[in-house]
Formats: structure tokens, sequence, C-alpha cells
């Protein structure tokens, strides 16, 4: 697989809960991670004193983050939105040459910022709120 760019790693939002996405503007990082936390099964029977772990069992998990500037009323409305009423709307996550991830994501946190000879910035922090799909691309 050859290097891609970054700008190609999208995050879009559920604008409506009608099944259409957009991207959010204006965001110049982006970042997902895939957690799961293990199971500790190991005894004082288990081989050579090796840790065990219960395979399937746990709990899985998803963050996504992203940081840039504002660009689209729209978007920024709508993330507002989601944070101040508490929604889980589904997300989608375009990553390149992978696949898309998409599923409910609360957004858990939206920080602001500015300086006197900037632009306006935020960042935003999203935690998956069920379960999610993969589509391969």
């Amino acid at each position: 697989m050859a290097a891609q760019n970054g700008k190609d790693l999208l995050i879009k939002v559920d604008m409506s809960d009608d099944g259409q996405f957009q991207t959010l503007a204006g965001l110049r990082a982006t970042r997902v991670s895939f957690n799961a936390e293990a199971v500790d099964v190991t005894s004082l029977e288990s081989q050579g004193g090796w840790r065990e772990l219960l395979g399937g069992a746990g709990v899985r998990s998803a963050a996504i983050s992203g940081a840039g500037v504002f660009r689209d009323e729209a978007s920024d409305e709508r993330a507002r939105q989601i944070f101040f009423d508490g929604l889980t709307p589904d997300f989608q996550v375009v990553i390149p040459d992978f696949g898309i991830i998409e599923g409910a994501f609360q957004v858990t946190s939206i920080e602001y910022a500015g300086a006197h000879d900037g632009e306006a910035t935020y960042e935003m922090a999203m935690a998956s709120a069920g379960a999610l799909s993969f589509t391969a691309l």
C-alpha cells in the first residue's frame, strides 16, 4: 500500500438523522483509535505462569478526534447541537484505501481557541456509543 494524503481521512456526520452524511468542514487533523479491553483469566494453573486472556470478551470502543478551523456554518452548528443536546448520531470515518467505519458517536468535548492575530480554531473528541460497522473500500 502506497503512502496516502492525510487530508483523505474524513470524518462525516449525519446532518439530520436521515442518512445524509457531510464532512465536518475545516478539519485539518483527524485521528481514529480502536480499543479492546482484555479479560485476564490467568490462574495458578496457567502454563509457565503466562497470562491468559479470554477471547471474544471485554468491551470494544472507538474514539475519534479532530482539530481545525471554522469554515462551514451548517456542520459547525451540527457539532455544537450534538454536544449540547447529548445526541449520539451516526458518524462515518473514511480511511483511504482501507474502508469506512460507521456508527453512533457522542461528542465528548469541544474546545475553541483563537489568537488575536490568527483564525478561530476548534478541537473535538468523540466516543463510540454502540456497535460499529466496517465497509471495505
